[in-house]
């Protein structure tokens, strides 16, 4: 029995922090779109030449850009206004949900945080962004290691 409850302490202050370890790899993948998806932006780019104005408007994740010459993606607005494009080192990123270029190029969020709209957010305890980017808890329910009402 001795050993059994012991077990059980053990186990009971291990889960959080199991918790917190999955969190802050789900961080790495989060938020950004996966290889070979498109950003489709919300009116077609003048600078950005192509027989169709179709290929106009989409740009696809990590496309190749030149901030002073082709500069394909200039703070333009993507994916229904939720993502907004820069050209970062050479690279088109989204700002707004770029964790290692959020708000700004070159801005990184520190280790288990997500970038939400642009600010670096710690997602473990937030009510507002629980878990993941938007995600709220109902009123009155705290978020604790990314899970409303964690018990």
């Amino acid at each position: 029995m001795a050993n059994f409850l012991k077990l059980t302490t053990i186990l009971s202050l291990m889960i959080p922090w199991l918790v917190l370890a999955l969190q802050s790899q789900m961080a790495f993948s989060s938020s950004d779109l996966e290889d070979g998806e498109e950003y489709v932006l919300d009116s077609p780019n003048p600078s950005f030449r192509s027989r169709s104005r179709f290929l106009a408007s989409i740009i696809k994740k990590g496309a190749q850009c030149d901030p002073i010459k082709h500069n394909i993606c200039n703070g333009i607005s993507a994916n229904k206004g939720t993502s907004i494009l820069h050209c970062c080192k050479t690279h088109c990123r989204n700002v707004l949900g770029d964790r290692n270029n959020c708000g700004k190029c070159g801005n990184k969020c520190k280790l288990g945080m997500h970038c939400c709209n642009g600010t670096c957010i710690n997602t473990t305890f937030n009510a507002n962004n629980c878990g993941k980017c938007g995600k709220k808890c109902k009123y009155g329910v705290k978020c604790e290691y990314g899970y409303c009402g964690y018990a």
